[in-house]
């Protein structure tokens, strides 16, 4: 039997199975990096560990370090989703279009998952599901302004097959984790049916299924106690420098 073969590491990805999270294991897995998963509990406070920090200051997951950056010379890292997915399209030359409008197109949409898609179904999942006082008004601030998201996606969707035209980028991967738990933001994705079309275009990628499926073993919902809530949602600029 011959001696077994280990890709040699060239992204290390600190990652928790959320949306952002996902993100970036959607690229990785689509472009055959070679990859460690480096699993950061956020419902345990493991990203306020001094070695996590140093990589993302902002004590959020993902982060990635690049053992092999362009050049040379020593790993680099990058903490921010939409930051990690830029640096990986232009590393690989993959997702990003290279000429002025359609690089245009795909970042416009990338900055808005990030401003807009993600914060909001973010806070819609915070009040629907976390906030200790159900807070009528905030939950359905949110699960509007979530309904009106999805409605801006799917008429982008109309005539598209993918948001920034007819290739796959990044901008995809950024929004589709963020619809995966579209009832838990109080949607109904067959109300948006170019948005369902998409959706499951994406999911039945095997690279998809790659990208999940390496999240399973983490993929348990952190239970929200006392101590856990104070970790998730009590931070503070006193509390959080460690």
């Amino acid at each position: 039997m011959g001696a077994s073969y280990t890709r040699p590491t060239m992204i290390e990805l600190h990652y928790w199975p959320t949306p952002n999270g996902h993100k970036i294991a959607l690229f990785l897995e689509e472009a055959g990096l070679p990859y460690t998963l480096h699993p950061v509990n956020i419902g345990a406070g493991e990203q306020f560990r001094p070695e996590f920090l140093r990589i993302a200051p902002n004590n959020r997951i993902p982060a990635i370090v690049d053992t092999d950056p362009a050049g040379g010379g020593a790993p680099v890292s990058v903490f921010e989703s939409g930051a990690i997915l830029l640096y990986l399209a232009e590393k690989t030359g993959r997702f990003l279009p290279h000429d002025l409008r359609g690089r245009t197109e795909v970042l416009q949409w990338l900055f808005w998952q990030m401003g807009g898609l993600g914060p909001m179904a973010g806070q819609n999942h915070h009040f629907g599901s976390y906030a200790p006082e159900k807070i009528a008004y905030a939950i359905q601030r949110y699960v509007n302004e979530t309904n009106r998201l999805y409605g801006v996606l799917d008429r982008r969707l109309a005539d598209r097959p993918f948001i920034a035209g007819d290739d796959y980028t990044i901008a995809d991967m950024a929004s589709y984790p963020w619809i995966v738990p579209w009832q838990r933001p109080q949607q109904n994705i067959a109300d948006f049916p170019n948005l369902q079309r998409w959706f499951d275009a994406i999911g039945a990628r095997p690279a998809t299924a790659r990208a999940y499926a390496a999240g399973e073993p983490y993929a348990k919902r952190p239970t929200v106690n006392e101590d856990s809530r104070k970790v998730l949602f009590g931070q503070t600029a006193a509390n959080t420098a460690r």
